[in-house]
């Protein structure tokens, strides 16, 4: 049996745990007291904390701590394939994300663990006339472990304010996949491009702090929704996705000749690249059609779970 990652006991409901550090400028400026409720109110802060260790034969959750408005549903167990992968659907009661909401979530997953994240739905990030939204990602990956965190995409509301931090730890000899899918908005509803400012940052890390890559992204269309075009965000389309993959089980060069044979045929606008220190790869793809890009998407995760495990991933059924 293997127990589950140990921390010391913290007291998760101090504004100092669920509250963003180092907010980018764009957002700080917009924080402010609401009319309505405030921040660190009854039924604005949303915590989960999940631990994973092996049991038997199995990934099992063995630690959960859950504050509306999130919550999860019961780990399922349904790869025929992996039969131990834990399989873990996230889930918001309050529909989307309001403003002056303060949300974290820690997934700690032990050694040789086998850990699925997804959410039930698309995040929507609703319309906001004071402060802003901001959530706290932190997973970490200990040793042999194989851990995907795949979120559905992010739909920005007008007016919407964002900021997002995830803070990724693999230890060597385990391996994460972290995907992540942004719109332009609510685009049936001509909202495009229409939210104040989504900023965003991933960091990718070992335990003894050494970094592996950084993404930022840093999203403020203006009233006209044209500083957001060029070339090295959207360049133009309506979806831009990202799937960054650590892992030490193949060499680099393997991985990101995988992506990009694997995206080639598919007629989406899409970058492959090894990551610094060989340690995996990442991609990055753009198109018009919320279609295109979550095939693509799926292509991809699909290429990369083949090439690592040998097995292809079970069909989700989400709609």
């Amino acid at each position: 049996m293997t127990l589950a990652p140990h921390r010391p006991p913290v007291d998760r409901l101090t504004e100092e745990y669920y509250t963003a550090v180092r907010v980018p400028p764009d957002v700080a400026a917009l924080a402010s007291v609401p009319d309505t409720l405030a921040p660190g109110s009854p039924a604005k802060v949303g915590i989960l904390d999940l631990a994973f260790a092996v049991r038997g034969e199995r990934t099992e959750l063995v630690e959960r701590y859950q504050k509306t408005p999130l919550q999860i549903m019961r780990p399922l167990w349904i790869d025929p394939a992996l039969t131990g992968m834990s399989y873990v659907y996230l889930m918001a009661t309050g529909g989307g994300v309001a403003q002056a909401d303060r949300y974290r979530m820690d997934f700690r997953c032990g050694p040789g663990t086998q850990v699925h994240l997804t959410t039930q739905a698309a995040t929507k990030v609703f319309r906001m006339e004071h402060d802003y939204a901001s959530q706290r990602v932190h997973l970490t990956a200990e040793a042999g472990s194989y851990v995907e965190y795949l979120p559905d995409p992010l739909i920005p509301f007008k007016d919407a304010r964002f900021y997002q931090h995830t803070e990724v730890t693999v230890a060597s000899g385990a391996t994460v996949v972290v995907g992540d899918t942004l719109t332009a908005g609510r685009l049936a509803r001509g909202e495009r491009h229409a939210y104040q400012v989504l900023a965003t940052d991933l960091r990718i890390s070992r335990p003894d702090g050494t970094l592996l890559a950084v993404d930022t992204l840093r999203l403020t269309p203006g009233r006209d929704g044209q500083g957001v075009l060029g070339p090295g965000v959207f360049a133009g389309h309506d979806h831009v996705a990202s799937l960054f993959v650590v892992t030490d089980r193949t060499p680099a060069a393997e991985l990101a000749d995988t992506l990009h044979e694997a995206l080639a045929p598919l007629g989406v606008l899409y970058g492959v690249s090894t990551l610094p220190r060989d340690c995996g790869a990442w991609v990055r793809l753009l198109d018009d059609s919320p279609i295109r890009v979550a095939a693509a998407h799926q292509i991809a995760w699909q290429s990369v779970r083949r090439l690592l495990t040998g097995h292809p991933a079970p069909d989700l059924r989400k709609p």
